[in-house]
């Protein structure tokens, strides 16, 4: 997907980004940045996937290829995302290079992404994770886990084929989990078997999922504590936050979310694109 061809840096690449604010985050993701990226024209910086997605979404909304994108915060036509600055080069990937096998995001994995954008705790009450705890129901194998943790994470990292980081995380997730020697002995107290499973996958999810890491391993622990199939989670999940169902013929409402969200560049992206309408 990637166009190796190398091009000279520009000296308003370094002014620019003289003057962009301090600030080490991606404004779409909101984390650290990963692999730092420039639109052409604006010079206004992100994680490379974080804006490739952007462009590739947007790029989806349009009966033919588009020749260039309208950047997200400054609204200026840019063709190609500079990238890969190490010495005195970089690379181009042009807009429109291979949209169609890129992977979009269904709105199930939209509705699971703006999740992580809601106040951590909200379904406490009906979900009780330290219950699950308590009560060792994670003895108990969860046969919706795998499914789960694949679309969660395609959601968080905006991927298609994430086989070798789901199973990493699942192989983790089992064995912090469950093993024989504590099924005969039942020695951790449910705090530190917690605190245990916590550090274990927070470990294995960090180099994946970066800023986003914290969360994912408190929605794994709410998913194992409902103890339902990902259908009837979805569906106690979305009632608790008044959103619409991510089903086919269902939108999440906006407004909804704006109530009970930070509004965020994600939700920008995904609800729709203003382009059509300006």
């Amino acid at each position: 997907m990637e166009d190796d061809a190398a091009i000279g840096v520009s000296d308003h690449v370094s002014s620019e980004s003289n003057l962009e604010d301090s600030s080490c985050c991606c404004p779409i993701c909101l984390g650290p940045f990963i692999q730092l990226s420039y639109l052409d024209k604006c010079f206004h910086k992100f994680c490379f996937n974080c804006i490739l997605r952007w462009t590739n979404v947007v790029a989806g909304k349009h009966r033919s290829l588009p020749s260039s994108v309208k950047c997200p915060l400054c609204k200026t036509e840019n063709v190609s995302i500079v990238y890969g600055g190490e010495g005195s080069s970089f690379q181009r990937h042009y807009v429109n290079k291979d949209f169609e096998d890129s992977f979009i995001l269904s709105r199930a994995h939209r509705y699971r992404l703006q999740c992580y954008y809601t106040d951590q705790g909200l379904l406490d009450d009906i979900f009780n994770i330290s219950q699950y705890w308590r009560s060792r129901k994670y003895t108990q194998p969860n046969c919706w886990l795998e499914s789960w943790l694949r679309r969660e994470i395609q959601a968080l990292i905006q991927e298609k084929d994430v086989d070798i980081i789901m199973h990493h995380i699942l192989g983790v997730v089992k064995a912090a989990l469950w093993t024989r020697k504590e099924q005969k002995s039942h020695m951790n107290s449910p705090e530190k078997k917690q605190e245990e499973f916590k550090m274990s996958v927070s470990e294995a999810a960090r180099r994946f999922l970066a800023a986003k890491t914290d969360r994912f391993v408190y929605e794994i622990q709410l998913f194992l504590a409902s103890g339902m199939n990902i259908e009837a989670y979805d569906a106690v999940y979305i009632q608790r936050l008044g959103w619409s169902s991510p089903g086919i013929n269902t939108e999440v409402s906006h407004s909804a979310l704006v109530d009970r969200t930070t509004v965020i560049p994600y939700l920008y992206i995904f609800d729709g694109d203003s382009d059509e309408n300006e």
